[in-house]
């Protein structure tokens, strides 16, 4: 019997270059347009009254073909820091005190171990909406994929247990810096007013993956083989054998009080002196000095391991310049502030209601072009604040509709950089995760439709 032919799903590396490829066809199709740049509180932002069309800007063969090449020189700070992390946690899980605390753990659970899932969603998803986490979140991924591995669950479980609760706090933010400060500065409305609105949106967004994960981990705890990554956990090397376990003694004690200990200084940096990805770097590299140094890990073995880290993760951290690749031929052929141009219009025609959902709709497609919270909020909402009060839609909607839309593709578009680099991290292939998740994603959207529609209704301010 002939085996069924199955479509293949294109590498994630060959998806981007086809988006590349589009959008640089556009750029013939599409007259090319700019809006000004002016400064609003530190933030570079469009002038919603300045657009104009300006001369056809075609992206030639060699823009399109230097795109990549430049995507990763414009995200060499995301990129080096998801080498630098990935490195230092491989010189971490050397020493496996991870792997030995974390199997005493899950012993000591027994049956309460589904717990976790909704604590660690409700944990990282605060952290998403108050701090506006999400690279930060990177190292713990791992440590959940062998935490749910151990647990009798699957990798797609350990990882969307972070990135679930990092899409679902940002798209039900309400104190977030970096999306609903942001957005509603740009709209000139109160800081971090209609919280009670969004915390409530916040419960529910917690709530799905929750609900998902919970059922998820176990159907796939009574019939292991429904995992589209069972194949794949059974051959990891770093998972955690219960009836092996390392020794855990006062070593292994110290190295993960160390380990704490950054987590917490992490935490703390990124509060109080607003850390980003430099800093974090670092922190996680003067870690692995430390750890090496207690684990008994020599120079050479050390800088062994380190490169064996980063290698892991290379083909996933480059992704990231890939996605970049996209907003550079757009910008080169003028054509994404057109895009917004003909959006505002069409909008404008709109019902008041329609125009909210439409709003919602346009920053939802918007993330996968422009998956930056912040730079997605200083593109569009000079535009949709003003198109909001002449459709009668509220400013507040508008941003209700900004962030929920901002947030949900997070952990699904490819063009997501801390995304990718993170299912990189696990090896968990985009295509499976991508059917994996639908049905989370599928409903979040859904959600945050009703959620606006209520905003409107209510005439949210």
């Amino acid at each position: 019997m002939e085996k069924k032919k199955h479509l293949a799903v294109p590498h994630v590396y060959i998806l981007l270059l086809a988006v590349i490829l589009i959008c640089a066809a556009l750029s013939y199709i599409i007259p090319a347009g700019q809006y000004d740049m002016v400064m609003k509180d530190d933030t570079e932002i469009v002038d919603a009254d300045s657009f104009q069309y300006v001369e056809q800007t075609p992206v030639s063969l060699m823009q399109f073909l230097t795109a990549v090449p430049r995507g990763m020189q414009e995200s060499a700070q995301i990129i080096f820091f998801i080498f630098i992390v990935g490195g230092a946690m491989a010189v971490v899980n050397e020493t496996k005190a991870i792997e030995a605390g974390m199997g005493r753990l899950i012993k000591l659970l027994k049956n309460k171990s589904i717990l976790i899932i909704p604590v660690v969603i409700v944990l990282f998803g605060l952290c998403a909406s108050v701090f506006g986490m999400s690279e930060e979140m990177i190292p713990f991924v791992p440590i959940f994929v062998s935490l749910a591995i151990a647990m009798g669950f699957d990798s797609p479980t350990g990882a969307a247990m972070v990135l679930c609760a990092a899409g679902a706090g940002f798209a039900g933010a309400f104190m977030n810096p970096f999306t609903v400060q942001v957005a509603q500065g740009i709209a000139d409305l109160e800081l971090l007013s209609g919280m009670g609105f969004r915390i409530v949106l916040f419960c529910f967004m917690m709530l799905i993956p929750s609900f998902f994960l919970i059922r998820w981990a176990l159907k796939v705890k009574k019939n292991p083989q429904l995992s589209p990554m069972y194949e794949i956990d059974q051959q990891r090397e770093e998972k955690v054998d219960l009836e092996e376990l390392p020794p855990f003694g006062l070593r292994e004690k110290i190295i993960l009080i160390v380990f704490v200990l950054a987590i917490v200084l992490l935490v703390y940096g990124v509060i109080n002196y607003g850390w980003y990805m430099d800093q974090i770097a670092a922190l996680f590299l003067g870690m692995s000095f430390v750890i090496a140094a207690i684990g008994g890990i020599g120079f050479n073995r050390y800088a062994n391991v380190l490169g064996k880290g980063m290698a892991d993760i290379c083909s996933g951290a480059l992704v990231v310049g890939f996605a970049r690749g996209i907003l550079v031929v757009m910008t080169d052929g003028n054509i994404l502030h057109t895009i917004l141009h003909a959006a505002a219009g069409f909008l404008g025609e709109l019902p008041s209601m329609v125009s909210a959902i439409g709003m919602y709709i346009f920053q939802c497609l918007l993330n996968f072009l422009v998956p930056s919270g912040s730079g997605q909020a200083a593109v569009s909402m000079p535009i949709m604040a003003p198109l909001s009060d002449l459709v009668g839609v509220t400013r507040q909607t508008a941003c209700v509709a900004f962030q929920i839309g901002d947030g949900i593709s997070n952990i699904f578009t490819p063009t997501s950089g801390f995304f990718m680099a993170a299912l990189a991290m696990v090896k968990i292939p985009w295509n499976k995760w991508a059917k994996w998740i639908l049905p989370i994603i599928g409903t979040e959207y859904l959600v945050g439709g009703i959620f606006v529609a209520i905003a409107q209704i209510i005439q949210l301010q």
